[in-house]
């Protein structure tokens, strides 16, 4: 059987975006790890909920293409954003983008009959989707 485990996001600042992301989405992390020989390291948070988010952090490494957008997002092939199941879009949506999150798109209802949707950016520019789908 295969399961999801976790989602790998490159950071700029591993202790800030640790900071964000435990506070903005109610995570946990673990000890920070380094591989060794390199110059990478890094975190995994956990939510109550069972889903995981590993933060990476390499000195030399470059920003990529942050789009405003899904639409933008899906114009360019790999990562384009992450999807978090919330129980009221509109409420989470303002408690994120009161938190330090950008508004990449309101909340309104989705292309799912009696889903609602939005999308905001953590402070790295990275798309993060807000779904209720009942």
């Amino acid at each position: 059987m295969t399961s999801f485990d976790h989602v790998g996001i490159s950071v700029p600042d591993l202790e800030a975006a640790t900071a964000w992301y435990c506070e903005a989405l109610g995570l946990t992390a673990a000890p920070v790890f380094a591989i060794p020989d390199t110059d990478l390291r890094g975190v995994m948070l956990l939510h109550p909920s069972g889903y995981r988010i590993e933060l990476l952090h390499r000195p030399t490494a470059r920003p990529g293409p942050r789009p405003g957008s899904a639409l933008e997002a899906a114009a360019t092939h790999g990562f384009g954003h992450m999807c978090l199941c919330v129980e009221d879009v509109d409420a989470e949506y303002h408690r994120l983008v009161a938190a330090g999150a950008g508004s990449s798109m309101s909340p309104r209802p989705a292309p799912r009959p009696g889903a609602r949707m939005a999308f905001v950016t953590d402070p790295y520019g990275n798309l993060v989707e807000l779904l209720d789908r009942h």
